[in-house]
């Protein structure tokens, strides 16, 4: 087995510890720092009373076994479901299965909560937000973003929080809202390489793939010979983790953080 790379990316938590725990519950999220995470990553929507909270799909069919949009929604209806139960469907079957201690940590999450356990982390912990496009709420998701991090004095330089998402005029936003906090545009395909490098600011992070990074072997390298930093996701294997680093990745996103720092730290 080859030896990693001297090179030290950033370990991000992925929706938390989300490979053994079910993704943004804050249950996850407390377990990354446990683990030692260095930086959490959650995904935002807008609920239908206004509140953001830490979600990936735009409806909980997925994740809560119930039928319905988030952004059709008040947060007072998201607060009654088990955003957990679907991650162990069998648990009750299982005589062996751990007794999940309180139930609250796997209640709806929302950005305000998550970010005051960053900051209450008793160490420097970084916050990577994505935003989620298309919505019906439009630029107001990434407003509220950025109000909410001006709440938290975290709208300045030196802030730990990063504003990522797929959506290029969303990013554009949160640059003029907020010009000193770092964005990431992520990238899904590298056919749009081309076309991104000639648009995004000189200082945005770019973050594409791992699966683009090893489908197209110097896509990596072309980003990096711009003058970009690499924000890599979803990083799960040693593979994985060392083809960042030899590509000098900055941050890895992974639903296993305390693997990767296992493995940075051997």
């Amino acid at each position: 087995m080859s030896a990693l790379p001297s090179a030290r990316p950033q370990v991000v938590a992925h929706r938390g510890a989300s490979h053994e725990n079910a993704e943004h519950t804050l249950r996850a999220y407390v377990a990354a720092l446990e683990a030692g995470a260095e930086a959490l990553e959650c995904d935002v929507r807008l609920t239908a009373d206004g509140h953001l909270i830490c979600v990936h799909d735009r409806d909980l069919r997925r994740t809560t076994n119930t039928r319905g949009r988030v952004s059709t929604m008040n947060l007072d209806d998201l607060s009654a479901l088990d955003f957990a139960a679907w991650k162990n469907p069998w648990a009750e079957l299982d005589d062996e299965a751990p007794e999940r201690a309180d139930v609250d940590l796997d209640r709806v999450l929302t950005l305000r909560r998550l970010l005051e356990t960053v900051a209450d982390a008793g160490r420097r912990v970084e916050i990577a937000i994505e935003t989620k496009h298309p919505t019906r709420y439009g630029g107001l998701v990434e407003k509220r973003v950025v109000d909410m991090l001006r709440d938290f004095g975290w709208d300045r330089a030196g802030t730990p929080a990063r504003v990522m998402s797929f959506s290029y005029t969303a990013l554009q936003r949160v640059e003029h809202l907020a010009p000193e906090v770092p964005v990431v545009m992520l990238l899904d395909r590298a056919a749009y390489w081309p076309m991104l490098r000639r648009v995004i600011g000189p200082d945005w992070i770019v973050g594409p793939g791992i699966d683009e990074l090893r489908a197209h072997p110097r896509l990596g390298r072309r980003i990096t010979a711009t003058g970009h930093d690499l924000h890599v996701w979803t990083v799960n294997t040693r593979a994985d983790l060392e083809l960042c680093c030899s590509l000098g990745v900055r941050a890895v996103i992974t639903d296993r953080p305390a693997y990767l720092l296992d493995l940075l730290g051997a």
